[in-house]
């Protein structure tokens, strides 16, 4: 992120803390003058730095919507924001979207000529929770209210359904923390595809409570529970 010497100087507090998840560089006449970086511990190898650079970033710094706001606004990263708290985002593997596109190419042919329609990450989903704004970046999503489309082709509605493909540093989060936002902020079905047990995890909501819960295994198929005829087999995800 790249800010004026005079926005550092009245804003300091924000961008001290938004220099938690991303270097903040200061211009001066219109040159760059100095970073507001994260402190690291010197022992700290670069090669430690840069395998946590890759993975998704589990911060225990809280900030405001506001702040999460001017954070992405400004940055090229790719962050979602649940709780307070910010993730970064890491690029996924090739196994890891080779299951989104096996999921996508399933669920694009099922609702073709129908209202609800399937869309897959980078998209921004902004979910009330306890009366707090939370935004995520599911991997699929499949929205039926596409009247909340608005006019800069922004999403303000709540998906029917949510798919999360489990990766080694997103698992205890999308089990645990999305699961519980999901839960509570309106979702119908919600989805977890585990590559590592080759499962597929199935929950629906319903004023907020689980109303069902099915796990699929090996060669078994998995059907939705809100979408009468939309399934696919486990073989097809995980080949």
């Amino acid at each position: 992120m790249e800010i004026s010497s005079t926005e550092a100087q009245n804003n300091f507090g924000r961008y001290l803390k938004l220099a938690q998840f991303e270097d903040i560089i200061v211009t001066k006449n219109g040159k760059k003058a100095v970073v507001i970086k994260k402190y690291e511990e010197p022992n700290k190898s670069s090669l430690t730095a840069a395998e946590e650079a890759e993975t998704y970033d589990w911060k225990s710094e809280k900030i405001s919507y506001e702040d999460f706001l001017k954070l992405t606004e400004e940055s090229e990263n790719r962050y979602e924001y649940i709780d307070g708290e910010v993730y970064l985002l890491a690029s996924p593997t090739y196994d890891h979207q080779n299951i989104i596109v096996e999921i996508l190419n399933t669920m694009y042919n099922f609702f073709k000529g129908k209202k609800c329609r399937p869309l897959t990450a980078p998209f921004d989903v902004t979910l009330i929770k306890d009366d707090n704004k939370n935004v995520v970046q599911p991997d699929i999503i499949v929205i039926c209210d596409t009247e909340n489309i608005n006019e800069k082709g922004r999403y303000t509605g709540t998906p029917a359904m949510i798919v999360e493909v489990l990766s080694e540093s997103t698992r205890q989060k999308d089990m645990l923390k999305k699961l519980d936002l999901y839960f509570h902020s309106g979702i119908q079905e919600y989805w977890i595809v585990s590559p590592f047990r080759k499962e597929v995890y199935t929950y629906s909501f319903e004023k907020d409570d689980i109303k069902e819960y099915l796990v699929y295994k090996e060669t078994e198929t998995a059907q939705s529970m809100i979408f009468e005829g939309l399934e696919i087999s486990l073989r097809q995800i995980f080949g």
